[in-house]
């Protein structure tokens, strides 16, 4: 079920940050809960505007247009995640976690600035065996305890997951007479058929450029 608009701007009042930014940008950019809090600092290009998702389902990527409405929270996001990653490097830590081949493959990727989490955990976590100090990005099961709270706050009568803001993407999408197959490239679908589910309710028409229906 999707959810309004004004039931969305409900519920995002009543959460804090990070997990404030986290379900805008997981309704403005129809991500996954999972593709949104894994986010890294080269996945976005701030001077185009651009939002890329790598490895995302099927281990496929591809782009989304950033939110203008969300463009100055982001670039806050990133001033806040530069400070601590430069906190971390004083205090001598081995870096962010990283796939096994990618750390292989590239020794002092870790520690780069362009390989950090977008929403780092608060603390650091030793790992048992080297006891290295590393960081891990923002936990999903606090996100979704955030999530129930400021919706039960929002007293909205539906049921409201994380993956409701994506469905609403689409769906406003449609209403706004995106033709389907942009919205199946937006979101990410490998097969048409699956961004078809959110047409029995709303009738698409073609539209020719791209936006956030955090945009409207």
């Amino acid at each position: 079920m999707a959810l309004s608009r004004e039931e969305i701007d409900r519920i995002v009042d009543n959460l804090k940050m990070p997990y404030r930014l986290i379900i805008s940008l997981m309704y403005g950019c129809g991500l996954r809960v999972s593709e949104c809090i894994s986010l890294r600092v080269n996945n976005f290009n701030f001077d185009m505007k651009i939002l890329t998702i790598h490895d995302g389902k099927g281990k496929k990527d591809r782009t989304v247009p950033i939110p203008d409405s969300l463009f100055n929270q982001l670039s806050t996001q990133l001033q806040r995640v530069i400070a601590l990653h430069e906190e971390d490097c004083r205090l001598g830590y081995s870096g962010v976690f990283l796939p096994n081949q990618l750390e292989t493959k590239y020794k002092n990727a870790a520690r780069e600035l362009v390989w950090q989490w977008f929403f780092p955990a608060k603390q650091l976590t030793t790992v048992e065996k080297s006891g290295e100090l590393r960081r891990y990005h923002v936990h999903e099961s606090l996100l979704q305890k955030s999530l129930r709270t400021a919706v039960n706050k929002s007293h909205i009568p539906k049921r409201v997951t994380s993956h409701t803001f994506r469905h609403s993407f689409a769906s406003h999408l449609l209403q706004a007479n995106y033709d389907i197959r942009t919205i199946q490239e937006l979101m990410g679908h490998s097969d048409v058929r699956t961004t078809m589910i959110y047409t029995h309710t709303v009738k698409s028409t073609t539209k020719k450029e791209a936006k956030s229906p955090l945009d409207f």
